[in-house]
């Protein structure tokens, strides 16, 4: 037998839902400026992640390792949808094309502004649940 973890498929099935939800969030702040200028696309996506980093680090700490369906609906599923790296990849290779200073710039804006978001979240989910740095919540049934 081996010792890989089984996928469970409640906790698949609420990643999917919650991805569905995350994309349709994506896409209602970037379908509006999606036919203006490359800049405000790149504006929002820049936004959603750096949110998105932020939400995500109060879901892991809030949540721990509790209530998996709960925290791949919300984590994996619905802010894994609402961020997205392969749209700031392809904006980013866009971008070098045309100038790779700005490039550059976007690169290191959104890696430094998606860890101070993360860590931020994290810090206020701790707060939030009473937790200390390094420990998780204490565990509830789901």
């Amino acid at each position: 037998m081996s010792d890989r973890p089984r996928i469970r498929l409640d906790v698949l099935l609420a990643v999917m839902a919650g991805g569905a939800v995350g994309a349709g969030l994506r896409a209602l702040l970037l379908l509006p400026v999606a036919g203006g200028a490359r800049a405000d696309v790149v504006a929002v996506t820049l936004v959603e992640n750096v949110v998105g980093s932020f939400m995500l680090g109060v879901v892991v700490a809030v949540l721990g390792d509790r209530r998996p369906r709960l925290r791949a609906f919300a984590g994996t599923g619905v802010l894994g949808g609402f961020t997205t790296y392969s749209t700031f990849a392809v904006q980013t290779a866009q971008s070098t094309t045309d100038a790779t200073a700005t490039a550059i710039l976007l690169v290191l804006a959104s890696l430094l502004l998606g860890l101070l978001a993360a860590f931020g979240g994290l810090a206020a989910g701790r707060r939030f649940t009473g937790a200390r740095r390094g420990s998780d919540p204490p565990r509830e049934a789901e």
